[in-house]
């Protein structure tokens, strides 16, 4: 395999993906957003931990979609992340009006 071919494999699963987000987004409530993915979901729970003198959050979500080019089943039941990093959640509107991925990653 080339690596003109490698690209052109990883830009169309790229572009799958971002279709199927156009799809189901709607079916959601809540964007999670972590250093390592991004989740659409229906029901999110942001717990602040300490352990000494560490600082951490615990996520836990419901229902979620999780934007990841290489899993093969992206609806998963219950998703729990344990973080030192940022984490975003932002509530969708209900409206048909679609967070823009693109914008949403490039942070």
């Amino acid at each position: 395999m080339s690596s003109d071919d490698l690209e052109n494999y990883e830009t169309a699963a790229e572009l799958a993906l971002y279709r199927e987000y156009r799809d189901v987004v709607g079916l959601f409530q809540y964007v999670v957003e972590t250093e390592r993915r991004f989740y659409l979901c229906n029901k999110v729970d942001l717990g602040v931990r300490s352990s000494g003198n560490d600082v951490y959050f615990e996520v836990n979500m419901t229902d979620a979609w999780v934007w990841d080019v290489y899993r093969s089943a992206r609806l998963v039941k219950n998703v729990r992340v344990v973080t030192f990093k940022d984490v975003n959640i932002e509530e969708l509107a209900q409206d048909d009006a679609m967070p823009d991925i693109r914008q949403i990653r490039g942070r």
